[in-house]
C-alpha cells in the first residue's frame, strides 16, 4: 500500500498542518520511501500529513504547546529509544504476533452464530453479507492503519476520536466512554459465555449456581490478564486462535456425520419434521429478525477498537497490513465455511446460536465446545487488557512505574484489571436481558467505532493532502473513494438508528414472551 489508502500521487494541500521544524522526520507517516528504518515499500516517496497538531496522547487528552511540536517522543524510533533502558518494553512486537492478537480476536465463538444468521437470511444473501462485511472492514482497518502512520503518538482510539474532531477534549471523553463501556461489557459477556460453558460440562445433575460458575470464569480470566505487554499475551492468543479453529472444524465435522441434530428446547428433533436449509429468507421474515441476523455477522467483524492500540507497540507499524490481510483471508474462509456446513446440516428449524447446541450427540456437543475453552477466557482478557493500558498508561504516565516492575505499578495493574473484572461480573450478573443489551450497546458503539469514524478519518487525511478539493483531485477515483467513506458513514448511521431500534424491539420481545430471568440467578444455562 505504497500510498496509503486508495489514491495515486498529487501535491499536497498547501494549507495543511504544518509543524514549525522537523517534527516527524524518524515518523512512519512522513512517506512510504525506499528505506526502510523510515517505513518504506520502496518506489516514490510521498509526504503523509498530519490532520492537526500533536497533542500529549498519555496526559488525558491535552494539547501540546506551540513549543512542544517537535517533541520526539511521537516517533516511532525515539519511543523505542526512550523505553530502550526500561524492564518492561512496550514497542516489541512483531507483525506475526500482532496477527495472532488478530486471529484470537476474531476467530472466536461468534463463528458459531452464523449458521444462526444464515437460517434468518438464507444461505446465498448471508454468504454474501459475510463477504461484503469482511471487505467493508478490512478497507476502514486499512484507514485506521494509516492514520496511525501519520499520528504515532497516538496510543489508543481515543486519542483517535479527540483527533478526528478537532482536538477537542469532549470528543476525548466521549470516545473514552464508549472506549470502556463497550470494552466491559464483552468482558460481562465471556463471564457468562464462560458460565454456560460450565453448566454444559456439569449436566443436569449438579449443585453449583450459575453465579458460582461466573465468579470462577472471572477470577481466572483475572489472573489470565496480568502481563502488561501485548508482545507476552501473544502467546496466549496463539493457542486461543489454535482450540478455536479446532473447535468449530470439529464442531462442522460433527455436524455432518451424525444421524440428525438436536434443536432448542421445545423443538428437539423430530418435531419439527425433516432438516430443510433456506438459500434465500422465508417469507414473512420481519425486519427485526433480519436486521438482528445481519448485526449479528457484523458485529463478529467489527473490531477496529482494538487496532490502534496493537499498533501502539509494533516494533514496524508499517507490517501492519500483512497480519490483517492473512486474518481477513481466514475469516471468510472459516466464517463462510462453518457457517453454511453446519446450517445446511442441523437446518432452519433445529438451529440454535451457539450452534454446539444444535448437535444431537451431546459427546460430540462436549468435546467440540471444550476445545473453545482457551477463548473463551482469552477474548476478554483480551479487551481487559486493552482498558486497563488505557487507564494505566494516563495514572502513571512520566512515571517509572510505566515501564519497570515496580511495586506500585504492578498493585496499579492489577487494581485497574480487578475493578474492570468485578464491573464486568456485576453487570453481567444484574442485567437479566443482558446478551440483547450487549447487541444494544453494539449497536451504539460499534457505529463509531466500525465505520464512522473511519469514514471521518479518510475525509480529514485527504483534505489534509489535498484540500477541501481533495474529492475530485485525482478524478474518478478520488470521486469513487470519497463516495466509499461518505457510504461508510451513512453505513455507521444504519447501525446507530436501525441497528438499535432492533435491538431495542427484540428486548421488548423477549420482557413479553417472560424470556428473561432475574438478575443473580442460580438457574442453569447450559446449551
Amino acid at each position: 500500500m505504497r500510498q496509503g489508502v486508495g489514491d495515486d500521487l498529487s501535491p499536497p494541500s498547501p494549507d495543511r498542518y504544518q509543524p514549525t521544524s522537523t517534527f516527524g522526520k524518524e515518523g512512519y507517516y512522513d512517506g512510504f520511501g525506499a528505506d526502510a528504518e523510515k517505513g518504506g515499500y520502496g518506489g516514490q516517496a510521498r509526504k503523509m500529513s498530519r490532520i492537526d497538531k500533536p497533542f500529549n496522547a498519555t496526559g488525558g487528552g491535552n494539547d501540546l504547546t506551540a513549543d512542544d511540536d517537535t517533541d520526539p517522543s511521537i516517533s516511532v524510533g525515539k519511543q523505542m529509544e526512550l523505553e530502550a533502558g526500561n524492564t518492561i518494553k512496550y514497542r516489541t512486537c512483531s507483525w506475526q504476533k500482532t496477527a495472532a492478537l488478530l486471529f484470537s480476536e476474531y476467530i472466536c465463538l461468534a463463528i458459531m452464530s452464523f449458521p444462526y444468521s444464515y437460517s434468518v437470511l438464507g444461505l446465498i444473501p448471508g454468504l454474501i453479507l459475510t463477504v461484503v462485511v469482511a471487505g467493508l472492514v478490512l478497507y476502514t482497518s486499512l484507514v485506521v492503519w494509516e492514520f496511525c502512520l501519520r499520528h504515532p503518538e497516538v496510543k489508543d482510539v481515543c486519542d483517535i476520536g479527540q483527533m478526528l474532531f478537532w482536538n477537542q477534549k469532549w470528543a476525548w471523553w466521549a470516545t473514552a466512554v464508549m472506549f470502556l463501556l463497550n470494552n466491559t461489557f464483552i468482558q460481562g459477556f465471556h463471564c457468562l459465555v464462560g458460565s454456560k460453558y460450565m453448566n454444559t460440562m456439569a449436566g443436569a445433575d449438579h449443585h453449583i449456581c450459575t453465579i458460582g460458575f461466573s465468579v470462577i470464569m472471572a477470577v481466572v480470566s483475572f489472573f489470565c490478564s496480568l502481563p502488561r505487554t501485548f508482545s507476552t499475551l501473544a502467546k496466549l492468543a496463539t493457542l486461543s486462535a489454535f482450540t478455536t479453529f479446532v473447535s468449530v472444524l470439529l464442531a462442522t465435522i460433527f455436524a455432518g456425520i451424525e444421524d440428525h441434530p438436536r434443536g432448542v428446547a421445545g423443538m428437539r428433533w423430530p418435531t419439527q419434521g425433516p432438516v430443510t436449509y433456506l438459500l434465500i429468507p422465508a417469507g414473512g421474515t420481519t425486519f427485526v429478525a433480519g436486521m438482528n441476523a445481519f448485526m449479528n455477522i457484523s458485529y463478529t467483524f467489527i473490531g477496529q477498537i482494538t487496532i490502534p492500540s496493537f499498533i501502539a507497540e509494533m516494533k514496524e507499524p508499517k507490517d501492519f497490513p500483512k497480519a490483517l490481510w492473512a486474518v481477513t483471508i481466514a475469516e471468510i474462509i472459516v466464517f463462510s465455511l462453518v457457517g453454511s456446513i453446519i446450517y445446511v446440516y442441523t437446518g432452519t428449524a433445529y438451529n440454535t446460536a451457539p450452534a454446539f447446541g444444535s448437535l444431537g450427540n451431546e459427546t460430540y456437543l462436549k468435546v467440540s465446545f471444550s476445545f473453545m475453552i482457551p477463548t473463551l477466557i482469552f477474548l476478554g482478557v483480551l479487551y481487559a487488557s486493552v482498558s486497563a493500558r488505557f487507564v494505566f498508561f494516563r495514572l502513571f504516565a512520566g512515571t517509572r512505574h510505566l515501564g519497570n516492575n515496580t511495586v506500585k505499578g504492578w498493585l496499579g495493574w492489577s487494581a485497574i484489571l480487578a475493578t474492570t473484572w468485578v464491573f464486568a461480573f456485576i453487570i453481567a450478573e444484574v442485567i437479566p436481558f443482558f446478551s440483547d443489551l450487549l447487541s444494544l450497546m453494539s449497536s451504539l458503539f460499534d457505529s463509531f467505532f466500525g465505520f464512522i469514524f473511519w469514514g471521518v478519518a479518510y475525509i480529514r487525511m485527504r483534505r489534509a493532502d489535498y484540500g477541501p478539493g481533495f474529492w475530485k483531485v485525482n478524478g474518478v477515483r478520488s470521486m469513487a473513494m470519497a463516495a466509499l467513506d461518505v457510504a461508510c458513514i451513512l453505513i455507521g448511521m444504519l447501525f446507530l438508528t436501525a441497528g438499535t431500534y432492533a435491538s431495542v424491539e427484540s428486548i421488548k420481545q423477549g420482557y413479553a414472551s417472560a424470556a428473561f430471568g432475574g438478575p443473580f440467578s442460580c438457574v442453569s444455562n447450559g446449551v
